[in-house]
């Protein structure tokens, strides 16, 4: 679609009058992608919003675009971002669902920020790391495809106080993530809570940089095989921060067949949380993972809580003869749980 003109879009979008409401509850592809059933509706149907930087779209700023879905919104509200980067710290409100981001390419569209935790907000307090997110997503069946998320604050050096920068939150049950970059250094992507599918993502960070309490599974399309984990760690990091402190926490994070490189050294995951959940499952692991491999968060007692384990992994990082002795190396059945869709019940909300 590059090259495409507003004129253009609102053609293809204002041909068919097809409408797709969200009653039965699904993220279906239909709702990643802008096609010839998708049509402005001035009723309770499917819209798109269209925002362009130059001032002839719908709206200038994605603030502005979101300010137009009603509150309570019953239908799918597709929300098309004309390439650019968009200097704007962005809050998917609870009150409203079913919301789609969709961009030309992630590659220049871009929507980014430079809180830090340490920030002063307006109320003279501190911004916190829940606040710092420049993207941050409380609504349920959200989806976004082809958007970069960013937080540009400069990069935290390990043990640093107040340098937790988040580029995206996710902080809502049944969101998807398509095509899209999230980039950071310290604390970029805050997996907060629910159930979350990234596909084919490229995340970027150095220190606990994927971190928080949902049950979340990161995958490659088999056809892309491209969902990556970046390093740009200064000199040693982590990559997962679980927080589940307890069994009866329904949580934790699958990493199937996805790709690290990067620099620094990195351990694959950290004990935030007591019973801390992570596995990787036929990823392909750079040499920059120290050897020991996981890191108990400084609290001994975690090691026999925590569950951390590797099946079928390939690349320099996926030797396991150093690894802590209370990480696993899983057998297929032990794994199995962990590789595909039913670890975020995806047969409950996601039909693709």
């Amino acid at each position: 679609m590059n090259g495409l003109s507003v004129a253009s879009l609102l053609l293809i979008l204002t041909t068919h009058t097809t409408i797709c409401r969200c009653e039965d509850g699904f993220i279906t592809w239909d709702d990643l992608h802008l096609g010839r059933t998708t049509s402005f509706d001035g009723g309770g149907g499917e819209r798109v919003i269209v925002v362009d930087k130059r001032g002839k779209g719908d709206s200038s700023t994605v603030r502005g675009a979101l300010d137009m879905v009603p509150d309570g919104n019953p239908a799918r509200v597709k929300i098309f971002l004309f390439p650019g980067i968009y200097r704007e710290k962005v809050v998917v409100p609870i009150t409203k669902p079913y919301v789609t981001f969709i961009g030309n390419d992630s590659a220049n569209t871009v929507i980014s920020w430079n809180a830090r935790a340490s920030d002063r907000s307006s109320d003279g307090g501190y911004v916190g790391t829940l606040d710092s997110a420049t993207f941050a997503v409380e609504a349920e069946y959200f989806c976004a495809k082809g958007i970069t998320f960013e937080n540009t604050s400069p990069n935290a050096k390990p043990g640093a106080k107040g340098m937790q920068a988040v580029a995206l939150r996710v902080s809502a049950d049944k969101a998807m993530f398509l095509d899209c970059r999230i980039l950071g250094s310290q604390d970029t992507l805050f997996d907060h809570n629910g159930r979350h599918y990234f596909l084919d993502c490229f995340i970027q960070g150095s220190i606990d940089f994927i971190f928080g309490d949902a049950k979340s599974l990161y995958q490659v399309c088999l056809f892309k095989q491209e969902c990556t984990l970046h390093s740009v760690a200064t000199s040693y990091g982590a990559i997962a921060a679980s927080q589940r402190n307890s069994t009866m926490q329904d949580s934790g994070f699958s990493f199937f067949h996805c790709r690290l490189n990067g620099h620094g050294s990195l351990y694959l995951g950290r004990a935030w949380g007591r019973h801390a959940t992570v596995v990787y499952s036929f990823c392909e692991l750079d040499g920059i993972v120290i050897p020991q491999g996981w890191d108990d968060w400084g609290d001994p007692s975690r090691r026999r809580t925590a569950w951390f384990g590797e099946f079928e992994c390939t690349g320099r990082g996926a030797y396991l003869s150093e690894r802590v002795p209370w990480a696993k190396s899983l057998t297929y059945d032990e794994a199995r749980p962990f590789l595909d869709l039913n670890y975020i019940d995806g047969d409950q909300w996601l039909r693709l």
